[in-house]
């Protein structure tokens, strides 16, 4: 996960794609992709006695705890890999963030070609000599590991296939016969967390996403923007979020009389579900401005805003502020200080729209 780049540019183009302007089918089928594990897999070896072994890797497949037999899941990287440069910390990935559905991953199948396995082997003084590495016929419609894993929607995992090639490879007899059976440890680590919570007022449809707490030196592409729509309860949950620190940002919908409220500080730990709890949307707000002409009067003005009054006494020049009044069409009351002699005088009707200061102009009180 990378920060932003074009910041409004990108946002802009998220939001005509989010579910503001989906219908119902394209909002299930974007909440099921959303949900679902996604895995990748990397081939690893633990070294050996030999100078080479290439295996073809031709495809990767999985089967689950269903009824549903083996899937493939679309490798990259196929082709011919010698195992032993894949130490020291470096691997190859034959799959690449592949969507499964969720369940028990039962096993892992390696599906090999049948012409370029080999392994070299060392002769006397410096030479080498290279020999055909066959496969018992029950290991070639693919080498499989047992795995049962249970994959949970919403996490992404990195499965790690360590191949001890110096227990795989048997030579019986004689070098002309070179025999892989294969002894594989599948390891698993979770590589996302989730971040879920709810938005106040539940009914405002909200955008959310997240970008990296820090902004300055990363870039990103517009697919790998985490991103989600609240549902009917206000509830929200972002999939697949890889550790780190974030901003989670929340965006109502445009025609609502809310702004775009951010949380900073979202640690997402791999694993694990961070829960931001209930996230007040922030109103649209502006202000309402007057001038009391009554010289030498202290005037408070007041608004009602759901049920709490705001208040502002006028200066030394007769000037009140009413701030951060939410928009909307409000009536102003101008009460005068006591013993003034002066009447308490409202003024209905008054507008208030987003970042503007209403100014009611001048005012005198009888």
């Amino acid at each position: 996960m990378k920060t932003l780049k074009n910041f409004k540019l990108i946002l802009s183009s998220l939001l005509l794609i989010s579910l503001f302007g989906c219908n119902d089918s394209d909002s299930e089928l974007n909440a099921t992709s959303l949900e679902a594990p996604i895995i990748s897999i990397r081939l690893v070896d633990t070294p050996g006695d030999f100078l080479k072994v290439n295996i073809e890797v031709i495809d990767v497949m999985i089967k689950m705890n269903d009824d549903n037999g083996w899937q493939s899941l679309d490798p990259i990287n196929t082709g011919v890999h010698d195992l032993l440069q894949l130490t020291g910390g470096l691997n190859v990935l034959l799959v690449d963030r592949f969507q499964i559905p969720a369940g028990v991953l039962n096993q892992i199948r390696l599906v090999l070609g049948e012409e370029e396995n080999t392994v070299v082997i060392e002769g006397e003084g410096e030479t080498s000599e290279e020999f055909p590495l066959k496969t018992p016929s029950a290991q070639q419609s693919g080498l499989k590991i047992k795995v049962n894993e249970e994959l949970l929607p919403g996490f992404t995992y990195d499965f790690l296939l360590d191949f001890d090639v110096d227990k795989s490879i048997v030579i019986a007899g004689n070098s002309d016969n070179i025999i892989l059976k294969p002894v594989i440890r599948a390891s698993v680590i979770a590589t996302s967390g989730i971040i879920e919570g709810n938005v106040s007022p539940s009914e405002i449809e909200t955008f959310v996403y997240v970008v990296l707490d820090d902004m300055g030196t990363s870039e990103t592409d517009d697919d790998e923007i985490i991103y989600t729509n609240t549902d009917e309860n206000g509830h929200f949950a972002l999939w697949g979020v890889p550790a780190g620190t974030y901003v989670v940002i929340l965006s109502p919908d445009s025609a609502s009389d809310y702004v775009e409220t951010k949380v900073t500080g979202v640690e997402v730990k791999n694993g694990e579900i961070k829960d931001i709890g209930t996230i007040e949307l922030k109103p649209k707000t502006g202000s309402i401005t007057g001038t009391i002409t009554n010289a030498g009067v202290v005037v408070t003005a007041s608004v009602m805003v759901d049920g709490s009054e705001v208040l502002d006494d006028t200066d030394e020049d007769g000037v009140f502020h009413l701030l951060n009044i939410p928009v909307g069409t409000y009536t102003v009351t101008l009460t005068p200080a006591d013993g003034s002699g002066l009447s308490v005088k409202e003024v209905l009707d008054v507008e208030v729209t987003q970042d503007t200061e209403t100014d009611l102009g001048n005012i005198t009180l009888e």
